[in-house]
């Protein structure tokens, strides 16, 4: 068996952004205020959960999870992108770069098994509100929420044995601000053919099994709303699954443009901005798409802010929730 050569390469250095000054430290503010209100976001979000028994219910719990994997994927990328702009700090080590790599595959495909999660979540609330309860209980969200991450885990683990286990004699230079799939494919020395069509197969087996239960799901609660008499509850279902089904759209289409297509279409500049859809804007967006226009959110943020006490309304959880607004008269 040919032994692989590993130790060619040491290092790898980043592109930056921008080789004008005055552009980098704009884009070090810019980025570093981000970063800074997706910490506090997310954080925030996770506290008022943690600490509120009133949001202790299945849509909250996915949403925790959903919360730690933006925080983790905002950390894993924007830290060295703002030391390669502030400092010109670009090198990584071969080592770190497979540590980053490795982390951040692992948090994206875990959020893609997540978002499938909370949409069947949402189906079962809307189409089964009286029994929402006992279907999606709590032994049920603890093997959905550890079965996610075992995958989101197994699946980089996959990615990047075979990225990694490749040559690599030369350049070093990565087109991108982290170390991702595509720009570290294509400085291998070595043919990747056959294990670039292994990455598509599996990435499109597993994304399009995700993606699939997110959109029947989802057909499943139009029928539904279709199916009702009150123009009032279709209108709400459809606000709340419409707030969702915009981030799915923008985290699917982001990812599927960076990871689902052969390297020889590889566009540095094109992917940086792809990737900072996903890696930046969406971790952002989330808490306020998801939590903040939710009433009962709201309340647990004042209560966190302000140390106050309210009233909880009849019924706790999500499933509640549901059954007021969907049971029929």
């Amino acid at each position: 068996m040919q032994r692989i050569n590993l130790s060619a390469v040491s290092e790898f250095v980043f592109v930056g952004l921008s080789d004008a000054p005055e552009i980098r430290l704009l884009l070090f503010v810019l980025f570093l205020l981000i970063y800074l209100a997706t910490m506090a976001g997310n954080i925030t979000l996770l506290a008022a959960i943690s600490t509120d028994s009133h949001l202790h219910s299945p849509m909250y719990f996915f949403l925790g999870n959903l919360s730690l994997l933006d925080l983790l994927c905002t950390t894993i990328t924007v830290p060295r992108m703002l030391g390669t702009l502030l400092l010109e700090h670009k090198e990584i080590s071969f080592s770190g770069c497979l540590f980053q790599h490795f982390s951040l595959i692992a948090v994206v495909g875990t959020e893609i098994f997540l978002l499938a999660v909370m949409a069947y979540d949402r189906y079962v609330a809307v189409c089964h509100p009286l029994r929402y309860l006992s279907i999606v209980s709590t032994k049920l969200c603890a093997q959905l929420a550890l079965g996610t991450w075992a995958t989101g885990l197994l699946n980089s683990l996959l990615h990047t044995s075979l990225v990694f286990t490749l040559s690599f004699c030369g350049p070093n230079k990565i087109q991108q601000y982290y170390c991702d799939i595509p720009p570290v494919l294509a400085l291998s020395c070595s043919s990747t053919h056959s294990r670039e069509l292994v990455i598509l197969v599996v990435a499109g087996v597993l994304g399009s099994s995700a993606c699939v239960v997110t959109v029947v799901s989802y057909l499943c609660i139009l029928l539904e709303i279709l199916a009702r008499k009150s123009p009032g509850i279709w209108h709400k279902a459809f606000s709340t699954c419409g707030s969702h089904l915009a981030v799915v759209c923008l985290f699917y289409g982001t990812t599927i443009c960076t990871y689902v297509r052969p390297s020889f279409t590889y566009s540095p500049h094109w992917d940086r901005v792809v990737s900072m859809l996903y890696g930046m804007l969406t971790p952002l967006l989330n808490p306020i798409i998801y939590s903040l226009r939710n009433k009962e959110e709201k309340k647990s943020l004042l209560q966190l802010f302000q140390g106050s006490e309210w009233q909880h309304n009849q019924g706790t959880g999500v499933g509640f929730v549901f059954m007021h607004n969907f049971t029929p008269d």
